[in-house]
């Protein structure tokens, strides 16, 4: 699985972070980022934080 965020659209609500603080955090400038890349543990909070989002800028391939 590779996640990645378009930073550009990111609202800063944190959902993501919150839902999967294993892979994403926020970044210094308030964005969210992919800090570490999924694991088989935490592919579940992963989709969850994606289909969460609330302006969809979490984009999975798998």
């Amino acid at each position: 699985m590779k996640v990645m965020i378009d930073r550009d659209g990111c609202i800063s609500c944190g959902l993501c972070a919150g839902t999967c603080p294993e892979v994403f955090q926020m970044a210094d400038d308030g964005l969210a980022e992919v800090y570490r890349a999924p694991t088989g543990e935490n592919e579940e909070q992963v989709r969850m934080a994606a289909d969460g989002c609330p302006v969809a800028v979490i984009h999975i391939e798998d």
